[in-house]
């Protein structure tokens, strides 16, 4: 793929940022989870790259999706898919949401609250639910802890509301963080789980399900665990504590299309802020509010290179995008080491950009259009 989407960006122009994939990865992504957790159920998480040929394709190869809105759901149902090969995994859904899904023919529902599982109950009769646990923080470069999930003192009375509503509580639901990049990061995690799906089961509640979430990493420039072998583990360490387990589910967002494409950008400015500064500005015609908001707290580092340049004596570059909001810088702890030549035109290649990208970029903060994308 990089090869196939550096020439197409190295040989073209573009007028605004541009994201370009290619597909050729993403049957290799798909089975490689298959082949490392052959019992498992990948549900695609459809936000981190909703494009209709990425679903079409994943629904032709047999994933199933995680979905987070109403519109999300349409964009499932659109590329093929069952409903019911679809979760909704957003615990903070609009009851007139839960409707729409279960008019669809949607019973899978997560729920990290009395309050959620009330609107469930109300909007979805007798639907499944799995109950999202609010777990410690753990080594992912993108954490996603805190804001989901429910204490494991608050989950067996959120189980039992379910219980008492009428709906069937199926499992439970953790995420490690996205971008997780060694299965043995969740170790601890995955203990502390099962310490709660066993409390769980001798409560009276017989769980089948399991939802591992995402994490699965995708290569930033530092190493990371082979997708299979990552895989392998990951299905080991998980079938070895969950006893009564019928139905694993992931949902790989990253590590499915994070590989399949990258941004077509260019250099708007490079300068100093003081005379003799040895650190120069490098100021791009994408930022934070066009498709690159996980550089926030520089947590993910995207790597860039540019065309004909790669052999020039490097220097270190803070990086900002092009608006005129102050948090509209990328790296600036994170020195980046870039050609001593950049000019403002020169064409810079942000690598593996498939993922959470083209669903972060903004309408038009600043009149700047949104990030645009091509498929070849």
């Amino acid at each position: 793929m990089e090869n196939l989407v550096h020439d197409y960006i190295k040989n073209n122009n573009f007028d605004r940022p541009t994201l370009i994939m290619s597909l050729e990865n993403l049957e290799t992504n798909y089975n490689g989870f298959k082949a490392g957790m052959p019992s498992c159920h990948v549900h695609y998480a459809v936000k981190a790259n909703p494009h209709p040929e990425i679903l079409s394709k994943l629904h032709s190869l047999g994933s199933k999706f995680d979905a987070a809105s109403a519109g999300e759901i349409d964009m499932c149902l659109t590329a093929g898919a069952s409903p019911s090969n679809i979760s909704f995994g957003n615990t903070v859904k609009r009851p007139q949401d839960i409707k729409y899904a279960y008019s669809k023919g949607i019973k899978l529902f997560a729920v990290d609250s009395i309050e959620e599982v009330e609107k469930v109950a109300e909007h979805a009769p007798g639907s499944q639910v799995f109950v999202r646990v609010l777990v410690r923080s753990t080594e992912a470069e993108w954490p996603l802890s805190r804001k989901f999930g429910c204490s494991s003192s608050m989950v067996p009375q959120v189980m039992e509301a379910a219980r008492d509503a009428g709906l069937e509580v199926a499992g439970l639901s953790f995420h490690v963080g996205s971008q997780t990049r060694h299965p043995h990061m969740w170790l601890d995690t995955l203990d502390f789980v099962e310490s709660i799906w066993n409390y769980s089961k001798e409560q009276g509640f017989d769980l089948w399900l399991l939802n591992a979430g995402g994490g699965f990493p995708s290569y930033y420039g530092v190493d990371i665990t082979d997708s299979v072998e990552y895989c392998e583990t990951l299905n080991k360490e998980i079938y070895d504590r969950f006893a009564g387990l019928k139905y694993l589910m992931i949902e790989p967002g990253r590590g499915m299309v994070a590989n399949l494409g990258s941004i077509a950008s260019e250099v708007l400015l490079v300068s100093t802020k003081t005379p003799g500064d040895p650190v120069r500005w490098l100021y791009l015609n994408i930022g934070r509010f066009s498709g690159l908001a996980e550089t926030e707290k520089e947590a993910i580092k995207y790597r860039f290179f540019i065309p004909g340049k790669d052999a020039d004596e490097k220097i270190e570059y803070i990086i900002a995008g092009p608006t005129c909001d102050s948090a509209d810088v990328l790296y600036e702890e994170h020195k980046v080491l870039l050609s001593e030549n950049l000019k403002c035109g020169d064409k810079i290649i942000i690598d593996n950009t498939g993922a959470y990208t083209t669903t972060y970029s903004t309408v038009a903060f600043n009149g700047f259009p949104p990030l645009e994308v091509i498929v070849i």
